[in-house]
């Protein structure tokens, strides 16, 4: 174990006032700390109720003690966590009479970064931690949870076996040369090269579609104003959260909404109508739904079906962004509604006829699978690290199959198992793992 000198402390309880808040310790003066505050040291594993004092004595608190020795607890340390009322001055009162006995506060994800230091998660179960915790959806919740629980790890590493398989196939091949093998004509060796690029496309396939469970997605709605895009909005959340009038130009502002599509969480973005000659008011609001496509996943450019001269015309949007035409009022038009055959999606923002089409073209846009329980959450240097790896294993494939060399596949195997290895931790820097700890909370 790699234990630190320091013990630190910090609320493990969101900032404010609730029924119960938790201060938690952690390192190697924990039990003396723990016999300061209490009076004596609790039972492993065993909520036992009392005082809560500080360094002089005096009763600050009352409520709970979980003691946890070294090395069975989360960070592999000695742990210790007071839950006592959730009012934060007593919480900071805690969290003082603790320092003030030796412990230091905590920086941000310092508990998780000792888990993964003490060989108690990998890098990628900590990352999971605040995935769960910031989960927009039920399905992004259960998807975090499988990967705290090491599916992804899980599958990482068996795609990393596969590859120290074939590294030791090719080098005993080269280290014997008598035996005069034929790359080319090896069937062993050929059957597991195969077996090796169908798991990296299953798993790259798979991270694709936990980042974008993770990461949620981005959609601007834009067109030209009274084409029903408020309506629009408010069809899909479900809530009248925008103004919707006969007047064009209603909208002035942005607005954003956040929707569940199969267990995607989709941030919806309504804009202002975009039209030449506006009111100095609306033309502040076209300045920024502009500003918003530039950060866009996808656009819906929303057409009035009951309207010729409603279509995208001149309007200049992002080329790498994909956009979903949308014929909306299709309740004046009679036009059958879902999918047309120009790609186009017909339907009627004010009765709902169509929407469920929508919702698909959206998962569809998105490159969303809802993968049920097989689900995991990933981040996107998961999927850069991945996409390394994998461009080594080509490259080295590529080597074997043109020019017979060997050599040239062991060592491009040798830079894929490392790249592999970073998304587990198993290779990391400094550097990568500040940043990586640094976007938690204090007290995870």
């Amino acid at each position: 174990m790699t234990m630190d000198a320091d013990t630190i402390a910090a609320a493990a309880t969101p900032p404010g006032t609730g029924g119960i808040g938790i201060v938690r310790i952690s390192g190697e003066e924990t039990e003396r700390i723990a016999r300061s505050v209490l009076g004596s040291l609790p039972e492993p594993r065993t909520a036992t109720y009392g005082s809560f004092s500080d360094g002089n004595g005096r009763t600050i608190d009352a409520g709970l003690a979980l003691y946890f020795p070294a090395p069975v607890s989360f960070t592999g340390e000695s742990v210790l966590e007071l839950h006592g009322h959730g009012g934060p001055t007593v919480i900071a009162l805690l969290v003082d009479a603790v320092v003030g006995l030796g412990a230091r506060h905590a920086q941000p994800g310092e508990f998780s970064l000792r888990a993964f230091q003490n060989d108690k998660l990998d890098l990628v179960q900590a990352e999971a931690i605040a995935d769960l915790i910031g989960s927009g959806t039920a399905q992004a919740a259960r998807a975090a949870l499988r990967s705290l629980s090491g599916a992804f790890s899980t599958a990482v590493e068996a795609l990393a076996e596969q590859m120290v398989r074939l590294r030791m196939h090719v080098e005993a091949a080269i280290d014997f040369p008598e035996e005069e093998i034929d790359f080319l004509s090896d069937d062993k060796l050929l059957s597991r090269l195969a077996e090796c690029s169908a798991a990296f496309e299953v798993l790259m396939d798979e991270t694709r579609q936990g980042r974008v469970l993770r990461d949620g997605y981005q959609i601007v709605i834009v067109g030209k104003p009274n084409a029903g895009k408020s309506s629009l909005l408010n069809r899909l959340s479900g809530e009248d959260t925008a103004i919707v009038t006969e007047i064009a130009g209603t909208t002035r502002d942005i607005l954003r909404e956040q929707i569940d599509v199969d267990g995607l969480s989709v941030e919806l973005v309504d804009t202002a109508g975009l039209r030449d000659d506006p009111s100095r008011v609306e033309e502040e609001g076209i300045k920024r739904a502009r500003k918003a496509l530039e950060n866009a996943d996808a656009v819906l450019w929303i057409q009035d079906a009951s309207d010729s001269g409603s279509a995208r015309s001149d309007e200049k949007l992002p080329d790498d962004v994909p956009v979903k035409i949308v014929r909306n009022k299709i309740d004046l038009t009679n036009e059958p509604a879902g999918a047309s055959p120009d790609g186009a999606i017909n339907l009627s923002a004010k009765t709902g006829s169509g929407i469920e089409s929508l919702r698909e073209a959206i998962r569809e846009m998105a490159g969303y699978e809802n993968l049920g329980e097989g689900a995991f959450t990933a981040r996107r240097r998961h999927l850069d690290a991945l996409t390394r790896a994998k461009v080594h294993f080509q490259k080295g494939r590529k080597a074997l199959e043109e020019s017979k060399a060997g050599e040239l596949l062991a060592e491009e195997l040798r830079l894929g198992h490392q790249a592999l290895g970073e998304i587990t931790g198993a290779i990391s820097s400094d550097d990568l793992l500040g940043k990586i700890f640094s976007e938690f909370c204090i007290g995870k």
